[in-house]
């Protein structure tokens, strides 16, 4: 047993110790220079896709350094969307049966533009979106971003999402509920495609809206009107803007 003096004389050493601040762990530091690559739906004009403009320009005000890149691909109806994926010189995959030169050779996208900025600047990040067609080439990306590249995106955001598929933890409705969680997207039902990667799923937000015959062909068939939702709910915009500048 401590005696009374050696006690106290222990309490004395303790109360003379200094008592500047404790260097604690730091929380990872938000992302000071970013880029939002964003994939548009089928036939929608080229540029920034109607689904992300307002999450975007929400985005961008909220936290600086941030920059749009749209990715420049031909969003055909036949549905070929592998040209959104690399830069074919760079980065090549196998060519696609009834895939056209034109769209197998596209440059400058989701691929490329991730590697080509790491290049110049090795602490950028980058948030992953895509709107139907554009989220079927974002996954398709996905298998082949690793490494330094699968580090440096910080999240995923895909609407109408052809290759949703049942039972992620990803998955959510257009109110950020469960009422599509359980429900296949047209290329999973149909064998197809096999849904997101499992290792991109926690750094992703699946976004299907009920009735939606892309992303849920349970409760839709085709283009419905509520595939077309996105674009106008706000509160697709609020999970889009909360996700992104949560993950950044």
């Amino acid at each position: 047993m401590l005696s009374f003096l050696t006690f106290a004389g222990l309490v004395a050493l303790v109360g003379a110790l200094p008592t500047g601040d404790v260097e604690a762990c730091e929380a990872p530091k938000p992302c000071a220079s970013y880029t939002l690559i964003n994939t548009r739906g089928t036939a929608e004009p080229q540029g920034e896709s109607l689904g992300f403009t307002a999450i975007n320009a929400n985005v961008t005000a909220e936290r600086p350094g941030g920059k749009i890149y749209n990715v420049v691909y031909p969003a055909d109806l036949d549905q070929v969307s592998t040209a959104a994926t690399e830069d074919a010189s760079c980065y090549p995959l196998p060519r696609q049966r009834g895939q056209s030169a034109n769209q197998f050779l596209q440059n400058l996208q989701i691929i490329n533009q991730i590697h080509s900025t790491l290049a110049t600047n090795a602490d950028e990040c980058f948030i992953l979106e895509g709107y139907s067609q554009g989220a079927t080439a974002t996954i398709d990306a996905m298998f082949n971003i690793t490494d330094a590249a699968f580090a440096a995106v910080k999240g995923v955001f895909l609407i109408g999402d052809p290759v949703h598929k049942a039972g992620l933890a990803c998955n959510v409705d257009i109110s950020g509920g469960d009422s599509t969680f359980d429900v296949n997207g047209v290329y999973v039902a149909a064998g197809l495609k096999t849904g997101i990667p499992d290792a991109w799923v926690p750094k992703t937000l699946d976004v299907c809206n009920y009735g939606d015959g892309i992303c849920d062909i349970k409760h839709g068939d085709g283009i419905t009107e509520q595939h077309l939702a996105y674009i106008m709910d706000e509160g697709a915009h609020k999970l889009g803007i909360d996700f992104i500048l949560k993950q950044l």
